[in-house]
């Protein structure tokens, strides 16, 4: 017995170990039962769960449809108003002034920008909601996600306070309607004519054709030069001793022709009055004429009148006086010295004025 159980441990000892790299490689094969145990397992973890699943499912399709056709609706809405303000003029439709006032580019660019603006804040208020909603869906806790957008606005809006500020002038300058395209403005920091409205940047065409790009956050007032109507004035400075009513009455007759006659009878929409005397010199007087004219067509207006008024004036022997006093080349008492200038003491080269102002010779070496 003894030697049986001593050659069992010879054979033992004699037998290679397996090395622990062997054992670790060796992959455990799972059993047939272990695998049933798995499935088992998967499958009643989905059956207490997929009712949860199904749910949070539902509720965020549910979300994202409502948002979707919520804003389709919003953004038609806002469509047809926008559709509804250009079919409809402000104020004035049906008066002369009506179509003039509200050209059709200008009435175009208006309610794209109104519409696009309201359009993205529409869509941006809405879909946000609904972003947040399912987030909330998940059991996501917001509070950090808010907390973190806050300072995130508050560090942009620190940063970008000019764009902001242009933003915001510009959605209330095309609001309320202060100017558009085709009109004459004085911005303060340029003028000209108005050829594009931006949300940022309003672009102006100079006098002399330059282009200025005018921040919209930047202009503190505007002159709209071309909303209502404009007025043409031309003073008119005649000698002292010519007979007002004469005077009058003449300027009167140009006005009366010019009223008749085309384009003119379209570009005055009033009659051009005489307002009287503006001023009374000793050698002249000042005689006011105005008219009421389509806007930005002033300067047109006063620079005909002003070559209407001369060429009535000579044939009506009216003499139009300016600067210096005119003096008729048939006045017998006429002084003829009066226009020329007085002598001068630096003329005569033997004058002690002019010998003071000859320069020193120098000195012979």
């Amino acid at each position: 017995m003894s030697s049986v159980s001593s050659l069992s441990v010879l054979l033992a000892a004699a037998t290679p170990s397996p090395s622990p790299s062997e054992t670790s490689t060796t992959p455990a094969v799972p059993s047939l039962d272990d695998a049933q145990e798995s499935a088992t397992n998967a499958a009643s973890w989905v059956e207490e769960n997929w009712s949860t699943w199904l749910a949070i499912g539902l509720r965020v399709l549910l979300i994202v449809v409502i948002a979707a056709v919520l804003r389709v609706f919003v953004r038609r809405a806002i469509t047809k108003l926008i559709d509804r303000m250009n079919r409809s003029v402000p104020g004035v439709e049906g008066s002369t002034l009506g179509g003039l006032l509200v050209n059709v580019e200008r009435r175009r660019q208006r309610s794209q920008a109104i519409g696009s603006v309201l359009r993205s804040v529409a869509s941006f208020l809405i879909m946000g909601t609904a972003a947040l909603m399912v987030l909330a869906t998940f059991e996501i806790n917001l509070a950090p996600l808010l907390a973190s957008a806050g300072v995130a606005g508050v560090a942009i809006g620190f940063g970008a306070r000019n764009l902001v500020t242009d933003f915001l002038s510009g959605v209330f300058m095309i609001l309320e309607d202060q100017y558009g395209v085709g009109d004459t403005v004085d911005a303060g920091v340029a003028s000209g004519e108005v050829i594009e409205v931006g949300l940022r940047v309003t672009k102006l065409r100079g006098d002399n054709g330059e282009i200025w790009y005018v921040r919209n956050g930047e202009v503190k007032r505007i002159g709209n030069l071309s909303q209502g109507w404009a007025t043409a004035g031309v003073d008119v400075t005649v000698r002292y001793g010519e007979d007002l009513d004469k005077v009058r009455r003449t300027l009167l007759e140009v006005g009366e022709a010019m009223s008749k006659e085309d384009p003119w009878n379209e570009l005055l929409w009033g009659p051009i009055e005489v307002l009287g005397l503006d001023d009374v010199l000793l050698e002249s007087m000042v005689v006011r004429v105005t008219a009421k004219t389509m806007p930005g067509k002033a300067l047109t207006v006063e620079r005909e009148l002003r070559w209407r008024i001369k060429k009535a004036f000579d044939a009506a022997d009216i003499r139009i006086v300016g600067g210096a006093p005119a003096v008729p080349a048939d006045d017998p008492d006429a002084d003829p010295t009066a226009g020329m200038a007085a002598p001068s003491a630096y003329a005569s080269t033997s004058s002690p004025q002019s010998e003071r102002a000859t320069p020193i010779a120098p000195a012979a070496k």
